[in-house]
This record gives structure tokens, C-alpha cells and sequence, in this order.
């Protein structure tokens, strides 16, 4: 498993991941009508990548909606990135958000304080 490629549309987010640069990315709105399937595949790449590749791993997410599904399912990548991260992997996420939407920026505040990992919320 090298890399990964979901091709994102109005309620799903494109999502590339690639063992070569250790870049797992997000970008647009999350509000699929089955969020296990959407994430399912990130899931398996994240566990893999953990388990097989050694470099560290970034998240780079550029999220603009959530739905609850969908942010469970982050809560859920980012229990793997913590268990990791206390195993002594590197990992790390930079949230970007637009300034315009508070909502996004406090929701990833609130994952923040939940992670001992570097985290970061960045302005676009």
C-alpha cells in the first residue's frame, strides 16, 4: 500500500496519502451519507503506514464541515496517531481553517487539548 487517492465531491472530501512523503491530507466539506465507507481506506493506510514505514507521519487537514459521523472518525485517526505517538513514532497534524469559520477552528482546538502529538491550527 503506497499511497491513496479519494476523489472528493460535494459532501465528501478528497483525501490523498502517499508512503513516499508520509503526507496524509483532507480537503472540503465531510458530511458523507456513510462515513465508515469514506474512511475505511484511511483507516487501513494510517494503520499500515504506523506499522510498516518508519518516517514521521503529517496530517494536513483543510476541512470546512463535519458531520458527527465524520468526526468520530477522526477522533478515531487520531487515537491511532496517540497510540503511535506514545510508542514513539513521530506524527503530527496541522489543522488549516479559514478565519471566516469559527466552527471549524474550535472544534479543532477542542481535538488539540485532547492529543499529546503536535498539533497545530493554523490560519490560511
Amino acid at each position: 500500500m503506497t499511497s491513496l487517492d479519494i476523489v472528493g465531491s460535494q459532501s465528501t472530501p478528497s483525501i490523498q496519502a502517499s508512503t513516499e512523503t508520509g503526507v496524509l491530507e483532507m480537503r472540503g466539506d465531510s458530511y458523507p451519507e456513510n462515513s465508515f465507507e469514506l474512511f475505511k481506506p484511511v483507516f487501513d493506510w494510517v494503520e499500515y503506514f504506523i506499522a510498516k514505514e518508519s518516517q514521521p507521519l503529517q496530517v494536513k487537514l483543510y476541512l470546512l464541515y463535519l458531520n458527527t459521523s465524520s468526526i468520530k472518525a477522526l477522533m478515531d485517526i487520531f487515537d491511532m496517531l496517540e497510540t503511535a505517538h506514545r510508542a514513539g513514532r513521530q506524527v503530527s497534524v496541522r489543522w488549516f481553517y479559514d478565519q471566516q469559520n469559527e466552527r471549524v477552528a474550535e472544534l479543532a482546538e477542542e481535538f488539540k487539548e485532547d492529543c499529546t502529538f503536535p498539533f497545530e491550527v493554523v490560519t490560511e
